[in-house]
């Protein structure tokens, strides 16, 4: 199995199925609840954990009962928890979710103990992000934490996987030290200001990013498929053609995915293809982690004619 590092947040996703989001200030009766673990980092380390890669989570979470919880279920998905700490200033995080009927979601995110996540707390795990053979990361903790584990992995010869999410601006520093940046259409559009409406201008703007010292670029464009731009290559990846019922951290699936694939020594479009076909599962279910495919799900899918 490929080491996999995922340094990010961790939440409790509550979610509210809806017919339509409720316009500002009014009311709406909704359909089905359910409550499941979220947080970018979690779900992607999840992710690559099912899918086949032996996975090290570094993240905080409060000393509370969602904290508790996503312990419990993150050793349940044979996570290393060595590096989950336990915060008692503060409450883990939540994310208040709503999906329509189009399968879009509108979330808020209270970020609680994710925003304590430190470089120190880097650091302690320093030899196991040696060890491995991918670092993911995301922009849902504080960027110092992000910058300090792109800059342990890079003295340590460690790839390192930025998933851009949510959307900010990122130092040229942290992008140099990028072996894969991997925005959806949104994020590449706000990380290169340029327009990203078509395959096209995805290129463009991946251009624009590997002119920064990214290595690879993988832009995301939902069920357009994904782009995948390197200095001297450019490949389409289309999309699998599924009926969406919650599109809550199919994002995160591809990520988690792209990781183990990658580990695995795949050439970077298949490594694509496979994270493509995963996030196709993740798609049909509703939630983030909750929609996660197992391996044998993703293989059997890609055998399909």
């Amino acid at each position: 199995m490929g080491k996999i590092v995922v340094i990010g947040s961790a939440n409790t996703d509550l979610v509210v199925k809806t017919d339509r989001m409720p316009s500002p200030g009014e009311t709406i009766l909704g359909g089905s609840f359910m409550m499941s673990g979220g947080g970018k980092g979690a779900n992607q380390a999840v992710a690559a954990s099912r899918l086949g890669g032996e996975v090290t989570f570094v993240a905080r979470v409060g000393n509370d009962l969602f904290g508790e919880r996503a312990l419990a279920g993150y050793r349940a998905e044979r996570l290393d928890v060595r590096h989950v700490t336990r915060d008692a200033t503060v409450p883990s995080g939540v994310a208040l979710i709503c999906v329509d009927g189009a399968a879009e979601n509108s979330i808020v995110v209270a970020p609680g103990a994710n925003e304590r996540l430190s470089p120190e707390d880097v650091d302690r795990a320093e030899a196991e992000i040696a060890a491995a053979d991918f670092v993911v990361l995301q922009l849902e903790i504080p960027l110092p934490a992000v910058m300090r584990a792109a800059e342990v992995a890079e003295r340590h010869g460690v790839r390192v996987i930025l998933n851009p999410a949510p959307a900010a601006a990122i130092p040229d520093e942290l992008l140099r030290r990028c072996y894969l940046l991997t925005p959806n259409r949104g994020e590449c559009a706000m990380l290169t200001g340029m327009p990203v409406d078509d395959a096209a201008g995805a290129e463009r703007a991946a251009d624009a990013l590997l002119a920064h010292g990214v290595r690879h670029v993988v832009v995301t464009l939902g069920s357009e498929g994904a782009l995948v731009k390197g200095a001297e290559s450019c490949e389409r990846v289309a999309a699998r053609r599924v009926e969406a019922v919650d599109t809550t951290g199919a994002g995160d699936t591809f990520n988690g995915a792209l990781a183990v694939a990658l580990s695995e020594g795949r050439p970077l479009s298949e490594a694509v293809r496979f994270a493509t076909a995963a996030s196709a599962i993740a798609v049909t279910r509703m939630g983030a982690q909750s929609a996660v495919p197992m391996r044998e799900e993703v293989d059997a899918l890609l055998a399909e004619v």
